[in-house]
């Protein structure tokens, strides 16, 4: 049983790292719109476009023209001896090698997805609250190697953004950045799309004029102060 999921963990952290930890890569991959959100997970700017926003995208035919990459290391820092330092201190640390974990164990994007939405909402009880306390494989990952290697890709491909990320959520449309204007996420998504699929109906013009009144994100800045 050990050896087993041994072998299913290595399996999918091959094919993570090969295929995520580069913006132009993944974009190369698919006709679709490649949306990555770098971010972490105790921002609450973060917690609330992953809740609130993204939500969307999953409950929506606006899946069948995006791929939803997640990349959770966001603000935080990492020491010339590759320890991460988070921005919200070492609960972040733990949640963000948990959504690593959800990402690489679980490769479906809604199930993803739903998990992620699921920890951000139940920060303190997500085990209970998201897994029926059943999370072994999610355990087993977090406390092997594997996690520290995921973070670890992660961390390079969220410092080797070009321009540099300047805050969290910060979420990058076929590697162009967003930057703070999330209320043209949709219709940045539809008039990025060159694929041979029907835009969805939220492409229509009625549909993206009703997203010019989204509210701005609490967004939490690269340069404000890590609690260690």
């Amino acid at each position: 049983m050990a050896s087993s999921f041994s072998t299913k963990l290595v399996f999918f952290a091959c094919c993570f790292l090969l295929f995520t930890f580069s913006d132009k890569l993944v974009a190369g991959q698919s006709d679709k719109v490649q949306l990555n959100l770098y971010y972490e997970s105790l921002c609450p700017g973060c917690q609330q476009f992953i809740i609130n926003t993204l939500v969307e995208f999953f409950d929506s035919d606006l899946d069948t023209i995006t791929d939803v990459n997640f990349v959770p290391f966001g603000n935080a820092e990492l020491s010339d001896n590759q320890t991460i330092i988070c921005q919200h201190g070492e609960e972040e640390c733990k949640l963000n090698k948990i959504e690593a974990c959800i990402i690489t164990t679980y490769p479906d994007p809604k199930l993803q997805y739903s998990l992620i939405r699921c920890v951000e909402n139940y920060t303190e009880d997500w085990e209970s609250s998201c897994f029926n306390g059943a999370a072994d494989d999610i355990n087993a990952c977090y406390n092997s190697d594997l996690s520290t290697k995921l973070m670890l890709g992660y961390a390079n491909q969220t410092l080797s953004l070009n321009p540099e990320h300047e805050f969290v959520p910060w979420v990058t449309v076929n590697s162009g950045p967003l930057y703070d204007n999330f209320s043209e996420l949709v219709s940045r998504v539809c008039n990025s799309y060159q694929g041979t699929a029907p835009l969805p109906t939220q492409c229509n013009s009625t549909a993206l004029a009703e997203r010019k009144g989204w509210s701005k994100l609490q967004v939490s800045y690269a340069n404000e102060a890590t609690n260690y």
